[in-house]
């Protein structure tokens, strides 16, 4: 049976200022790298046969916390990216609502395509949905991880376990360095099997040196 583990990247300066990221290319910071590295052998111990990581560098560097310790290789895979945000990102939301308050409220009532150049939700869970099956179906009966971001990770399983919009906005987001599992059934095919999985508070991380 086929596993999926996808593992949200860890934590951002962006991510801890409640920036918008999207596709901007942002590093790890502190607590990110010890949260990578606190995840790691957690991961590790469910014996993955394959890593593959989105190119943007704070999921590349979360998933090289694992390849240190399994030897595995890393593949890149663009189309694992988080959300496009276009004009957004950068901003915190309380800037987007005051320069876009149109589009600020379309999103905030679940409208999939709220504008300002923001991608689509329907496009943002097929691509990324491609991406997770192509990872799945080069290693058949293995466990593969994939590194990817939390939007990302929400839409792409979504398209796998075919949910729609309305259902997927009931999903928790995952934390940063959690990770959803997905199973493959040859008669049932894609299930949940477990959902924001991980080191349970940042408390249980040792503080960086």
């Amino acid at each position: 049976m086929t596993r999926l583990i996808v593992w949200r990247h860890g934590n951002t300066d962006w991510n801890a200022g409640d920036r918008v990221q999207g596709q901007t290319d942002t590093a790890l910071n502190d607590l990110g790298r010890a949260q990578a590295t606190a995840a790691a052998p957690l991961i590790a111990a469910l014996r993955p046969d394959a890593i593959v990581a989105s190119d943007l560098q704070r999921a590349a560097d979360t998933a090289a916390a694992l390849a240190a310790l399994t030897g595995l290789p890393i593949r890149s895979d663009p189309r694992l990216r988080e959300r496009q945000y276009g004009l957004w990102q950068g901003l915190t939301m309380p800037t987007i609502a005051e320069r876009f308050p149109a589009e600020h409220a379309r999103w905030r009532a679940g409208d999939p395509s709220p504008g300002c150049a923001v991608e689509s939700l329907d496009d943002l869970g097929k691509r990324v949905g491609e991406a997770l099956q192509d990872a799945a179906d080069a290693a058949p009966g293995g466990t593969v991880v994939v590194a990817t971001h939390g939007g990302a990770a929400r839409q792409g399983c979504g398209h796998l376990l075919g949910w729609g919009v309305a259902v997927l906005r009931t999903v928790a987001p995952l934390q940063n360095c959690h990770w959803t599992e997905l199973r493959y059934d040859e008669s049932r095919g894609w299930q949940l099997r477990a959902h924001n999985v991980g080191v349970s508070s940042t408390r249980d991380i040792p503080a960086p040196v």
